[in-house]
């Protein structure tokens, strides 16, 4: 295990109006010290594939320049703003003994940090946060950015005393179970003003995420070719058996000329090969919780042609930002389509509904709450 102590933090690069967010937080809130629990086997950064790893970069960042103490249990391999307790990476298969052995040293870095600093909050971002719960002393806040039914039926109504749960988008609070307690939703965002690049566009579509059998990217390649047009698939397949079989089986037998797999893309290629797609395809089959590269690719000016897959219904706007589609047919019908919608609506879009600097400053703002009760608050019955 090993950590990093933080970089120096300034403002290089950063909009005037988050400069002035973050010299308001520093002025008029108390300097607290957030304790970020990552998934385990995913490493953290803003480059990462994951949702959930990308908003929790962004709120290392947002805590560091507000001049609050963030430390970041993760696994080797991640970057932080703040201060990085690295846990070991695995190199093998994603097991359960992959797994076990992950838990097991998460445990040990929370117990490094609560022992190392006075903890105010612990946000926790795993699917399997219940393995890893710290003592009761300090209150922990759970952020649920996959679908409610991923977890189980227990933790909607937490034992442990000062625990928060809250979901990532209204569609994911609907299908939570009833009586689960639950903080209103923050909504997830992207850093808008990064992604406004001007790039001359191009006859591509694009697909992006992690490669598994609920993203459904197969259904982008029949989709494409079924449109004749070119796809660049990008992501990043994990060592978990059911994501491997998934990549050799129904996606290398899809590939071609025209419709490849470029594999991970760190920011500045996915925003110029975002900013030039033609559109964004969003075949999920899961109920999506979130969708951060439907909101980049906005950003980008693009738009997004997706499945009504839980929160992408409410993120494409129909026939303005892109399409909700039914199937591949409908998609290809829609891939030509796209060209007929505006990207500086899009664009237009995404700054008012999407900014990460609103959701940082939501989270801020809820960190402050949690710390300063340090007791049961009022919980949003669902």
């Amino acid at each position: 295990m090993c950590v990093r102590s933080p970089a120096r933090s300034g403002f290089r690069g950063v909009p005037f109006h988050l400069i002035k967010l973050m010299l308001q937080a520093r002025s008029s809130l108390k300097r607290r010290t957030i304790l970020s629990v990552a998934y385990p086997l995913a490493p953290v950064s803003r480059d990462a594939t994951g949702g959930a790893e990308q908003v929790l970069a962004m709120l290392d960042d947002a805590l560091t320049r507000a001049g609050h103490r963030s430390v970041v249990v993760a696994c080797e391999g991640s970057s932080a703003a703040g201060t990085l307790i690295e846990t070991p990476r695995v190199d093998g298969p994603l097991d359960d003994a992959a797994r076990e052995a992950a838990w097991e040293q998460t445990r040990h870095a929370i117990r490094r940090a609560l022992d190392c600093w006075d903890v105010d909050l612990v946000h926790m971002h795993g699917v399997d946060f219940y393995r890893y719960l710290p003592p009761p002393k300090v209150p922990v806040l759970i952020t649920l950015h996959l679908p409610p039914s991923w977890y189980p039926p227990q933790i909607f109504r937490p034992e442990r005393p000062n625990t928060f749960l809250y979901c990532v988008s209204a569609a994911q609070q609907r299908a939570c179970p009833l009586g689960a307690r639950l903080l209103p939703p923050i909504e997830n965002g992207v850093p808008v003003e990064r992604l406004a690049a001007r790039v001359r566009k191009r006859d591509w579509a694009m697909a992006l995420g992690r490669i598994c059998p609920e993203k459904g990217f197969h259904l982008a390649l029949d989709a494409a070719r079924r449109a004749d047009c070119p796809l660049l698939l990008g992501g990043q397949v994990y060592r978990y058996v059911a994501h491997e079989r998934y990549y050799h089986d129904e996606i290398v037998p899809r590939l071609d000329c025209a419709r490849r797999f470029i594999g991970p893309l760190g920011f500045e290629r996915k925003r110029r090969l975002l900013s030039a797609a033609q559109c964004l395809l969003a075949p999920s089959l899961a109920p999506e919780t979130s969708s951060l590269v439907a909101m980049e690719a906005m950003a980008c000016g693009t738009p997004v042609i997706a499945f009504r897959s839980g929160a992408l219904a409410e993120i494409v706007e129909d026939g303005k930002t892109g399409f909700l589609v039914n199937g591949v047919e409908e998609m290809a019908q829609a891939i030509s389509a796209a060209k007929t919608l505006d990207p500086e609506t899009c664009r237009r879009v995404a700054r008012e509904r999407f900014s990460a600097e609103r959701m940082t400053a939501r989270y801020l703002e809820l960190y402050e709450k949690i710390s300063e009760i340090r007791g049961q608050i009022y919980c949003h019955a669902h």
